[in-house]
């Protein structure tokens, strides 16, 4: 993680009310941990450095992935293991539950989620009842995607919920926390969400710490 982004972590830590964030240390799952059927289909689009390693250990953890890259090379370790893949993030929306995204800027994330073919493609009411973007971008853009994704509708109501929900989670940590499963996750948007996918944050990371509302873990 760069300096500058520490420094901003720290202080939005520091600005927070003490009981504004709180934060899960990790119990290590594992294959034999028991996976909630609401966390048990993963989408992951972008599996560059960081994203490889985070979707692996989310398959050892036992989840069931659908991987997008737009780097078809990228994909190929996971199609030579027996990995579904697709060739949009649109239909890797059609099978999952839970997107995960780790992408390398802004513009990318909007590409991904509002672009053509994208997981929000022709407004259609989408199967994934969370979409977590990894990502390190600007808050605005996080809050910008996330009320975009508030306004959908959900092909089957999950619980009392009838609208899908972002989280944004960038990571500390680096390749080396991402390949070991030590990251740290800053999480902003609804607390809810965030309890209810405590066990795959901590398949790929050590930590989680809840920032608050949308735009503030990014």
């Amino acid at each position: 993680m760069s300096i500058s982004r520490a420094k901003f972590l720290l202080k939005t830590l520091n600005n927070l009310k003490p009981n504004s964030f709180h934060s899960i240390s990790s119990r290590r799952y594992s294959s034999e941990s028991h996976i909630p059927s609401h966390l048990e289909k993963v989408g992951f689009i972008g599996v560059g450095n960081m994203g490889f390693h985070m979707a692996n250990n989310l398959i050892k953890a036992g989840y069931q992935l659908t991987i997008h890259d737009k780097d078809l090379n990228a994909m190929k370790h996971f199609s030579d293991n027996g990995i579904p893949t697709k060739e949009t993030p649109f239909e890797v929306a059609e099978t999952s539950d839970v997107i995960v995204t780790m992408l390398p800027t802004s513009s990318n994330v909007l590409e991904v989620y509002t672009g053509q073919y994208g997981l929000l493609h022709g407004g259609n009411p989408l199967r994934p009842w969370l979409l977590i973007d990894a990502s390190t971008i600007d808050p605005q853009t996080s809050r910008r995607v996330s009320a975009t994704i508030s306004e959908c509708i959900l092909k089957e109501k999950r619980g009392h919920r009838d609208r899908p929900v972002m989280l944004d989670a960038p990571v500390s940590g680096g390749v080396l926390g991402a390949e070991a499963g030590n990251l740290t996750f800053m999480v902003g948007g609804l607390e809810e969400a965030y309890m209810a996918a405590e066990s795959l944050f901590l398949s790929m990371g050590k930590h989680t710490i809840y920032c608050g509302r949308s735009g503030n873990g990014s």
